[in-house]
């Protein structure tokens, strides 16, 4: 347990490349395309770390950031956005124990990184 990523993106494509990428590291990598759907997936999954997109339709990553929370304090969620981390929603956000912002496009070494790293939290 422990090796499970959540990645909550409205972009196929993107979905598809964190997809591959965390795979080829032995990362189960669940899926949802929309807030909504991501705050159901984690409380179905519980993983070990949620990458999520900023800004998605029916529930943005803020709002679903927040219901994660509420569910679990311990969650490890990094948003990606295309604003910079010094947001007043970003830094609001980090505030209430969000573990990072990364600015558009997360690079393939940065996302292994993240993994890795919240995948060595005991459990």
């Amino acid at each position: 347990m422990g090796k499970t990523v959540l990645v909550v993106e409205d972009d196929l494509d993107l979905i598809g490349i964190y997809r591959e990428i965390l795979e080829l590291y032995d990362f189960d990598v669940k899926t949802a395309v929309n807030g909504k759907e991501g705050v159901e997936k984690f409380i179905e999954c519980k993983p070990s770390l949620v990458i999520m997109d900023g800004d998605m339709p029916i529930l943005d990553g803020y709002q679903a950031f927040k219901q994660i929370k509420e569910t679990d304090k311990d969650a490890n969620v990094v948003i990606v956005t295309g604003f910079s981390e010094f947001e007043p929603k970003n830094v609001e956000a980090i505030k209430q124990g969000l573990i990072k912002v990364i600015s558009k496009p997360l690079g393939v070494d940065e996302l292994i990184a993240l993994a890795k790293k919240y995948s060595e939290i005991s459990v």
